[in-house]
């Protein structure tokens, strides 16, 4: 056999071969794609969660908490967390449940509620 019927049966065979392992590599791919379009999914959401927990933190910051004991005085309530407790009475929530959602006492719960006329 000459060299040239070698090389052409050699590239056949290859061609052949490229159709079944093509497959599995396309396999491969669609399933890293999934696999990266999912990973991507969870990265927004727990960017999303993690600004919300610093929004709530810059909340609890702005508030003027420090270590320093200071006369007993009245703690305001941001309007987020106003409305958030009016919505939960609003759904039916119980004083002690809504505090323990807006992590504030059962005084400053009710203490809002009255200041909005809903008590």
């Amino acid at each position: 056999m000459e060299l040239s019927t070698i090389l052409i049966i050699i590239g056949v065979i290859a061609v052949i071969l490229s159709f079944f392992i093509g497959n599995s590599t396309r396999t491969d791919a669609d399933e890293l794609e999934k696999i990266s379009i999912s990973l991507h999914q969870e990265t927004n959401g727990l960017k999303k969660r993690l600004k919300i927990v610093e929004e709530e933190l810059m909340i609890g910051l702005g508030s003027g908490q420090s270590d320093i004991p200071r006369p007993k005085q009245e703690k305001q309530v941001h309007e987020i967390i106003v409305n958030q407790i009016l919505s939960l009475n609003a759904q039916g929530f119980s004083i002690e449940d809504i505090a323990k959602r807006a992590s504030l006492t059962k005084a400053e719960v009710l203490s809002v509620l009255r200041s909005k006329g809903v008590m």
